[in-house]
C-alpha cells in the first residue's frame, strides 16, 4: 500500500511540475531573470504551493504517525549556519545555470530531455561528493556525543 501511495504522490507531483512549467528550464530561467524579461508566473506557482502545504504541515505537526502508520518525521532545524547558507547558494547557482532543481530535473529526465540527463548526473556527483565530505564530520559528531549507559 505504501508503494502505491508513494507512486500516486510522485505522479501528482510530477504532473504538477509539468503543468506549472517548472520542468521547462526556459520558463525557470525567465523567472530568475529579474533584470531582463522577468516571468513572474512561477512565483505564483510557488505561493500556491506554499499555501496548499500550510494546512497539511500544521496537521502533520500534531501527529505522531503518518497515515500509513510510520513515525512522523518533520524537519525541526531552526539555525541559519554557514552550511545552510553555502548549500543554499550552491543550490541557487545550480538552479540559475541549468534552469532545473532536483524534482523538475527528474521529471524532465523522464521526458527524455538531454539537459536534464546532464543535470541529474551532476546532481548525483554532487551528492556523492557531499557524502564523502560529510562522513568525517558525522563520525566526529558521533564520537563527541555523550554516551548513555543502559541498565
Amino acid at each position: 500500500m505504501k508503494l502505491i501511495i508513494a507512486f500516486i504522490s510522485g505522479l501528482v507531483f510530477g504532473l504538477g511540475l509539468i503543468i506549472s512549467g517548472m520542468a521547462n528550464p526556459a520558463k525557470v530561467l525567465g523567472f530568475l531573470d529579474v533584470l531582463g524579461s522577468w516571468d513572474p508566473s512561477l512565483a505564483l506557482v510557488m505561493v500556491g504551493a506554499i499555501a496548499a502545504g500550510l494546512m497539511p504541515f500544521q496537521w502533520a505537526s500534531r501527529r505522531a504517525t503518518t497515515l500509513t502508520g510510520e513515525k512522523m518525521r518533520l524537519p525541526n532545524a531552526r539555525a541559519i549556519d554557514t552550511r545552510l547558507v553555502v548549500g543554499s547558494l550552491l543550490f541557487g547557482a545550480g538552479w540559475g545555470v541549468a534552469g532545473f532543481c532536483p524534482g523538475p530535473a527528474l521529471v524532465a529526465l523522464g521526458m527524455l530531455q538531454g539537459k536534464a540527463a546532464v543535470f541529474v548526473a551532476a546532481m548525483i556527483a554532487g551528492m556523492v561528493i557531499f557524502e564523502l565530505l560529510e562522513r568525517p564530520r558525522r563520525r566526529s559528531v558521533r564520537l563527541q556525543a555523550p554516551r548513555h549507559r543502559s541498565r
